[in-house]
């Protein structure tokens, strides 16, 4: 829920910064937002998302583990067009980003951004973040729904997002940019791997 600002005011990075490092706040046009409580359902699919990708792509590239080539974090505060955010999951493709990036909050712009849907933050995640983000120029934006149990994979154009890809949790899909590998939806949303496969 919005924190708001008094009439005619606005938070700033300052603010923002200044708040705990636990605080669950992003700020986004100048409010401040709580990101949803994480329940265990939330926590179960951020983990199985990043450990999917982080073993084949968060590592340097042309090992024999998987094609490597990115560097994948969890709930890191990133700046983007003067906006304060703490999404989910972001990664950097390691030929942008030589080393991983030690400031707070990281000021380089993520490759691809990952938001986990509650009916809480629904609206947040699905328009706002969507319009920020494409603003911002991210190139792929994941919209994991724990709701209706989808996977919407967007791609950056020039006009806006276009769904590159949307599936269900029942299917095997690639999809970009970590399309070198094929995944199951239920096992992104935190599904036990034995009726996830």
């Amino acid at each position: 829920m919005p924190t708001r600002a008094s009439p005619g005011s606005s938070r700033t990075v300052a603010e923002w910064l200044a708040l705990p490092d636990d605080a669950r706040i992003e700020l986004i046009d100048g409010e401040f937002v709580e990101k949803a409580a994480p329940t265990f359902a939330h926590g179960r699919a951020q983990s199985h998302t990043a450990g999917a990708l982080a073993g084949p792509f968060d590592r340097r590239p042309g090992g024999p583990g998987g094609p490597g080539g990115w560097w994948i974090a969890t709930e890191v505060d990133v700046l983007l067009d003067g906006r304060g955010y703490r999404p989910d999951l972001a990664g950097w493709r390691r030929d942008r980003l030589a080393a991983p990036p030690r400031e707070r909050p990281v000021t380089v712009r993520p490759d691809w951004l990952c938001e986990i849907v509650s009916e809480s933050n629904r609206a947040v995640d699905t328009v706002k973040k969507l319009h920020r983000y494409h603003q911002a120029g991210v190139p792929h934006y994941w919209i994991i729904d724990q709701v209706d149990r989808t996977l919407t994979v967007h791609r950056h154009t020039a006009d806006g997002y276009l769904v590159a890809l949307r599936a269900e949790a029942h299917e095997r899909v690639r999809p970009e940019p970590f399309d070198a590998i094929e995944l199951v939806v239920g096992a992104l949303l935190g599904d036990d791997p034995d009726d996830a496969s």
